[in-house]
């Protein structure tokens, strides 16, 4: 076999056995022009990395300008698209782009970016030979590379970016209670190596074919959630958990992003509900008890600098404890504010 390194090797991989899935969702105001432009010059940025631009699918989530936007630049480009005929949130639209394109045998990587211009597919090469050499040092077919954003608050904005720290920490703590409760220890050589924690909610990740066909081929397990929660505001942990339950070893590249984003859906979102909820399902998925999960909350909120910005931001955190707790049956701590340390 090719040593992990190999650029040939690796650039052959990523032309000719790399699949690259795009769910597409504009809401119903967004300009025509400004939609058509921003997918053209998204798509652009991938179709120069596969030999074949067939192995892009452009991933509909639902009925409205989208589809016809799609469509147009699929046409022009040689892609292809799927459609759902109600919109599903991304999750939805990455499963059924990713089982599209899991029916063509010849793809060993399949990618999922998005469509708002912040994944540099130059960038995609470093995602197929971190997973090379994973596979090849690990003996597996079985990985996850995830790419890590140098910063998250630039592209996110301040509170988003805590949200996302907040999220992150509580995900390590449940997928550390729970290797320890199976008795299989979590396998991170590869992943945030100059980071304190892999950057989970990015969007930009490559999965191995195994991995992808376990992940999105199998039945959605909502863990007693939402759907809302499932598919839409806790899909990148869904992918994260569910890659590691069946065995992936998860690997990172650090990725460059923009300063700000040009378009989010999650701007229309219940900021609160969406963090909550990606506390909520992975602690449910992997069956963390509540106390527990009461009290990572009450560990990681006081070092947050959300917390700081007196008197919102302790108010934007509060908000989400409320919410997770109730999910797991456990009541708010006494008292309007974070408990904390008197003195640092």
């Amino acid at each position: 076999m090719a040593p992990s390194h190999a650029t040939t090797h690796t650039i052959h991989l990523l032309e000719q056995a790399t699949g690259i899935v795009m769910p597409v969702y504009f809401r119903p105001d967004t300009d025509p022009a400004f939609a058509r432009s921003l997918l053209q010059e998204t798509v652009a940025l991938f179709v120069r990395e596969v030999a074949n631009p067939a192995h892009i699918c452009l991933s509909v989530d639902g009925p409205g300008p989208a589809g016809e936007t799609a469509h147009a630049v699929a046409a022009e480009l040689g892609l292809q698209v799927v459609q759902a005929p109600q919109n599903g949130g991304k999750l939805a639209a990455l499963r059924r782009g990713m089982q599209h394109l899991l029916q063509n045998p010849d793809l060993r990587y399949l990618a999922a970016v998005d469509q708002d211009g912040d994944h540099f597919g130059n960038e995609l090469l470093n995602f197929v030979r971190c997973a090379e050499h994973v596979a090849q040092v690990q003996q597996t077919d079985r990985v996850l590379v995830l790419g890590n954003r140098l910063s998250r608050h630039r592209p996110l904005g301040f509170l988003r970016g805590e949200q996302e720290e907040l999220a992150n920490r509580m995900l390590v703590d449940a997928l550390t209670y729970h290797a320890a409760r199976c008795g299989r220890p979590l396998v991170w050589q590869f992943a945030a190596v100059d980071a304190p924690l892999p950057d989970f909610h990015s969007g930009y990740k490559l999965f191995s074919r195994t991995t992808a066909e376990a992940v999105f081929t199998a039945p959605p397990n909502l863990a007693g959630c939402s759907e809302t929660a499932y598919y839409r505001h806790a899909c990148e942990a869904v992918m994260i958990v569910e890659s590691l339950q069946t065995g992936a070893i998860l690997a990172t590249v650090n990725r460059r992003t923009f300063d700000e984003q040009p378009t989010s859906v999650f701007a229309t979102m219940d900021r609160s509900q969406l963090a909550a909820d990606m506390i909520i399902w992975p602690c449910k998925r992997l069956e963390v008890p509540g106390p527990f999960v009461a009290q990572w909350l009450a560990n990681h909120l006081p070092t947050l600098l959300l917390g700081t910005l007196a008197p919102q931001g302790q108010a934007e955190l509060l908000a989400i404890q409320e919410r997770v707790l109730a999910a797991f049956g456990q009541p708010m701590p006494a008292g309007d504010a974070i408990r904390r340390p008197r003195f640092i």
